[in-house]
């Protein structure tokens, strides 16, 4: 017969794994919600990026020539600045969520990095002197910060070929 002793250390072993695989599975959980959370991010930067809005803000900081002044830029129609303001509150966006690891930067760069770096070509100057201005250097840090990333990025990769070349030969995954 089983002494109560030997039933005890029994006992206390089932509890510790039962404690352990609970610690496992809260922490598979954690990274399913991470990986989860990266992923809707994604797709409401997606959804930014394909708004009639951003599209029409973004296609007139197209025309705009680079580095334009503070000066330049209020001279322009009012809706210039309003769209320079808007497309840089959504990169502002962009690079706080990348920096903190809730948007990858490899698909941000992949959505949005040349875009990203031309508007910066574009409002560096208007964007320092707003800073001065307004007295406040922190003024779009994180657009900065991001376009100055994907530019030294592009930089490294500069000899890589675009995506329609490098994965010409890729097929879609089967699935069953």
């Amino acid at each position: 017969m089983i002494e109560l002793e030997t039933l005890a250390n029994l006992a206390e072993v089932l509890g510790a794994l039962t404690i352990i695989g609970g610690v496992l599975f809260a922490v598979i959980q954690i990274r399913h919600y991470r990986q989860q959370l990266r992923e809707t991010a994604t797709l409401e930067l997606m959804r930014t990026f394909q708004t009639s809005e951003f599209a029409q803000a973004f296609q007139v900081l197209r025309s705009l020539r680079d580095d334009v002044s503070s000066t330049e830029l209020q001279a322009q129609q009012p809706e210039v600045e309003a769209a320079a303001m808007s497309v840089c509150a959504v990169y502002e966006t962009t690079g706080v969520l990348v920096f903190r690891g809730i948007l990858p930067f490899q698909v941000v760069e992949d959505l949005t990095g040349g875009a990203i770096v031309m508007c910066w070509r574009k409002l560096h100057g208007w964007i320092e002197e707003t800073r001065v201005e307004k007295s406040n250097e922190r003024m779009f840090e994180w657009f900065q910060w991001l376009a100055e990333r994907f530019a030294e990025q592009q930089q490294i990769e500069s000899k890589s070929r675009p995506a329609y070349q490098a994965y010409s030969s890729w097929k879609p995954p089967r699935h069953s």
